[in-house]
């Protein structure tokens, strides 16, 4: 087996929970980020759904690449299915992604499946904090995840700006509360 690139979007960005050698700034054309599956469990429950990002089709999104050795890829793959794959909402595709400093490396990305039943369709800025705004799972508050994908976004140079109005509705919000 050889050495594989994972594509992170989302909390792989700031918490990729799984050992790697590199990690490089990227960016993935063909699909955009959008908070657009129904979280049942990360940073929801089914009686009490959060929203968390998914890759959807068309546009462009600015990442993070991570390059797993051979040894631990096995692992790297097995944790990460139990940690996306759970309900079946992402499907695996491997897509040529473009690194910020001019390589190009062919990555597993984790898509949303526009089909699944927590597949969320667009929405706009008040709906999404509807359901973002104190929703809770096994893996924190819904508004900590947004947060933090956006401050990662931003201290990687780059901008998120739908992604951002949420996170800055969120920080207001906390701060009138």
């Amino acid at each position: 087996m050889e050495e594989m690139w994972f594509f992170g979007y989302g909390s792989l960005m700031w918490r990729p929970g799984f050992e790697y050698v590199e990690a490089k700034r990227a960016h993935l054309h063909g699909l955009h980020r959008r908070l657009c599956i129904y979280s049942h469990i990360h940073r929801g429950t089914p009686e009490r759904p959060g929203l968390v990002l998914g890759l959807d089709r068309g546009g462009s999104c600015r990442g993070m690449v991570f390059r797993v050795d051979a040894e631990v890829q096995a692992q790297v793959l097995a944790y990460l299915r139990e940690r996306e794959m759970a309900n079946g909402v992402y499907y695996e595709a491997m897509r040529r992604v473009r690194c910020d400093d001019g390589t190009s490396v062919q990555a597993l990305c984790y898509c949303a499946v526009r089909g699944h039943e927590q597949y969320a369709p667009v929405m706009g800025t008040e709906a999404t904090l509807k359901l973002v705004n104190g929703a809770v799972g096994q893996s924190g508050r819904n508004e900590d995840y947004v947060i933090s994908t956006v401050d990662k976004i931003r201290a990687m140079g780059a901008r998120d700006l739908p992604l951002e109005r949420v996170a800055n509705a969120l920080r207001q919000s906390a701060l009138a509360s």
